[in-house]
């Protein structure tokens, strides 16, 4: 179908900004972000700066560009960097990390995405002559592939002191880090205080259209910003894109909570369908994962039936599906959607 789908869990990225953003975003105060010069992108940076616990923070076109260019701020080509087997980066960046900072990635495996600072230190080289040097670690909060789970703020404090005791730079990519604060009533800088560099994404669940935010050090955003330019990433009057940052940020942190509420409610429902295997209780965020092969149907003949339907849930492997509740679908959206995935399962 070519339309947009009546209910869309394929993603958090396909929201569409609000009447309120949008009026935001015509009423923005604009000027040239290149030159620093843009009011907006200046007040939606300070935000995120305080909000993480940072010194400086820069405004890019995409989550992907804040992993990219702080992976080139951190390192030098042929160092390597630690992080998760299911990491963006590692199948989700088109290779960006070997491209652009010319390094290599060492992936320890975890549940749920996550891994333990005894992974970290065992998986440490020490640049001798024939080795390469270890120079990063990066971890995301929330897991993506790991099933939005929110890291425990101790743990990523433990993987940091590892990392920092033995001259590593640490990384956080938090596209989704403001569940994970929703989800369990932190605040983001206590996640984010172990790392030289961390981001959200305005993109996602907080709603709007396009971009990130990249936070660290005064120094470390000084570096950050010549690769910025350097990937392309530079913007002339993007007051009008930050605004929408500012929007989300100021009315769209809170209601998130209602997402996770739709997930798990999601969840419970296609627990209850013949042939759906899924673990309700696993879901701590806006991400469910579930496995449809005892339906007799693998998972991209599930989703091209749904889509019939009016309803989008991405396949992630033969078996596997990702639905992802967002601002966009409402509880009875999800309802629905658990409606349309029981009428399949019933006819595999």
């Amino acid at each position: 179908m070519s339309e947009r789908p009546r209910i869309d869990l394929f993603s958090d990225t396909q929201t569409r900004p609000s009447r309120a953003m949008r009026e935001a975003m015509a009423n923005a105060e604009v000027g040239d972000e290149q030159l620093n010069e843009d009011p907006t992108v200046r007040e939606l940076c300070a935000m995120v700066a305080d909000l993480l616990g940072k010194e400086a923070a820069l405004f890019l076109p995409s989550g992907t560009m804040c992993n990219e260019v702080a992976y080139r701020a951190h390192t030098r080509p042929g160092d390597e960097i630690i992080l998760h087997e299911t990491s963006h980066a590692v199948h989700y960046e088109a290779g960006g990390p070997a491209a652009l900072a010319g390094v290599t990635l060492r992936t320890l495996p975890g549940e749920k995405g996550m891994f333990t600072p005894d992974q970290v230190r065992a998986a440490l080289r020490s640049g001798a002559p024939h080795t390469q040097y270890s120079r990063l670690v990066s971890v995301e909060n929330t897991t993506n592939a790991g099933g939005g789970a929110v890291w425990d703020v101790g743990a990523l404090d433990a993987v940091a002191a590892v990392a920092h005791e033995n001259g590593l730079s640490t990384h956080m990519d938090g596209a989704r880090l403001m569940n994970a604060v929703v989800a369990s009533g932190r605040p983001a800088a206590d996640f984010a205080r172990g790392y030289d560099s961390a981001w959200i994404d305005m993109s996602k669940g907080l709603g709007a259209p396009v971009g990130g935010v990249l936070a660290g050090s005064r120094e470390f955003m000084a570096e950050a910003l010549r690769f910025k330019h350097q990937f392309g990433g530079a913007m002339r009057q993007a007051g009008i894109i930050a605004a929408a940052g500012i929007y989300a940020l100021e009315h769209n942190v809170g209601r998130l909570a209602e997402d996770h509420a739709n997930a798990r409610r999601f969840a419970r429902l296609i627990a209850q369908v013949d042939g759906i295997d899924v673990d309700a209780d696993a879901v701590e965020t806006n991400m469910v994962f579930f496995d449809v092969s005892r339906t007799g149907f693998g998972a991209p003949e599930v989703a091209a039936r749904l889509l019939a339907q009016g309803v989008r849930i991405g396949a992630v492997s033969d078996r596997r599906m990702r639905a992802v509740t967002h601002l966009d679908v409402d509880a009875a959206g999800v309802e629905e959607a658990a409606r349309a995935l029981a009428r399949i399962a019933e006819t595999g």
